[in-house]
């Protein structure tokens, strides 16, 4: 059953140029955790230790986001489309027309969830069977869950249920709750909820006896006393893999409680706890970018970051989260599309379902995004009723202007 703890109070969200801040920090956030944590993706704090000391920068020569940051932008840009109306027919066609049916990066789809969606998808199978696969419970979801805060900001329980449409098509059970809690966390954290009102939005949004919601309890209970008390209480000792969404979640929460959501502690403690680090600081990074606003981030870590290299999705290469941040901020206050990031495309506009037929009055208050012409995306291609449009030569899609 779901929590029953009830859903604190979130503070409502603020103004649009306060939200706009907060959305750059939260993806922006993710990002940098993602650069900072690749390089010790699967390793122990001891051997951390050995090879760099304590970890308290970029130790990579070219920091760069991973699949974490790749599929987080590929899930905000669907996101900025649809808005709530989003689907998992929406998300099963972005699979195929962004990745399953194009030529894949040297990632070859990135992590075990993302490959047997990958192939599932291409044997036939339909959401939710393509999610049906042996690492239906990784952290793949939760990497790419924070977009869906963003938009839903202030609404955890919406953006909850936007993550489980997007996770349809890839998870199942654990992997699906590790996304609802990390979006509920990053819509609370959106609207300056305080981080004990952000671990708790995050609780009220899985169920009370999930594996899940142990894990976080437990990292909550552990997180007064530093890093090696979280790690002690949630690592799932003698397991190979290190993508299980329970423990990264909660790995990712406790760093950012541990810290009390500053961003700097949040981001090294989770980098330092090694295990799938990549994940945990790049969740931990758009908590605490969400909580302080893109200001918070030291400007040496933000300014390493580009637009993403496609190196595990080509279709997403030349896109920056910070567009994708202004997208989402602007398709949650109804606007078609900011006009220095994406134009849109022209033909018919995508028609938001009635409040009659959202699923809850926070859904019916989302589908301004939905309305109008959305935001130039990868997989775009003309269909019957539908011109794409003429991208300038020269830019890229994102930010082109797209001319009919």
């Amino acid at each position: 059953m779901a929590s029953a703890a009830c859903n604190p109070p979130v503070p409502p969200p603020g103004d649009a140029a306060g939200l706009r801040e907060r959305a750059r920090g939260a993806l922006l956030g993710l990002a940098v955790g993602d650069a900072l944590g690749a390089p010790a993706e699967n390793m122990k704090p001891s051997e951390i230790r050995a090879r760099w000391g304590r970890i308290t920068g970029y130790v990579a020569d070219r920091p760069a986001g991973t699949d974490d940051t790749e599929y987080a932008i590929f899930s905000g840009l669907l996101l900025a489309r649809y808005g709530a109306a989003l689907t998992p027919v929406h998300v099963e066609t972005a699979w195929h027309e962004w990745i399953a049916d194009r030529e894949e990066g040297p990632f070859r789809g990135a992590g075990f969830s993302e490959r047997g969606t990958l192939e599932n998808l291409r044997r036939g199978l339909a959401a939710p069977i393509s999610a049906q696969h042996r690492h239906a419970w990784s952290d793949g979801l939760a990497m790419r869950a924070a977009p869906h805060g963003v938009f839903a900001a202030g609404r955890p329980a919406e953006a909850a249920r936007l993550a489980a449409v997007d996770g349809s098509v890839s998870h199942d059970g654990e992997g699906i709750y590790g996304g609802q809690a990390v979006a509920a966390g990053v819509a609370a954290a959106m609207a300056g909820a305080a981080p004990v009102a952000v671990v708790a939005s995050a609780l009220a949004v899985v169920p009370d006896d999930s594996w899940t919601a142990r894990c976080l309890r437990r990292a909550m209970t552990a997180a007064h006393r530093g890093e090696r008390a979280v790690r002690s209480a949630v690592v799932i000792g003698g397991y190979p893999w290190t993508d299980l969404a329970p423990e990264a979640v909660a790995l990712a929460f406790g760093a950012y409680a541990a810290a009390d959501g500053d961003f700097t502690d949040a981001v090294l403690t989770a980098v330092n706890m090694g295990r799938d680090a990549d994940t945990t600081a790049a969740v931990a990074g758009a908590l605490a970018g969400a909580t302080h606003g893109v200001a918070a981030i030291p400007a040496a870590w933000a300014a390493a970051i580009g637009p993403a290299r496609g190196t595990c999705l080509p279709a997403i290469a030349g896109h920056h989260v910070l567009e994708v941040a202004d997208l989402l901020t602007d398709a949650a206050r109804g606007v078609a599309g900011t006009p220095d990031a994406a134009r849109g495309v022209t033909g018919a506009p995508h028609t938001a379902r009635g409040a009659a037929g959202a699923p809850d009055a926070d859904a019916a208050a989302g589908t301004a995004g939905a309305r109008g012409p959305g935001p130039v995306l990868p997989g775009d291609r003309a269909a019957p009723g539908r011109s794409v449009g003429v991208i300038v030569p020269g830019e890229h899609p994102a930010v082109a202007e797209v001319r009919p």
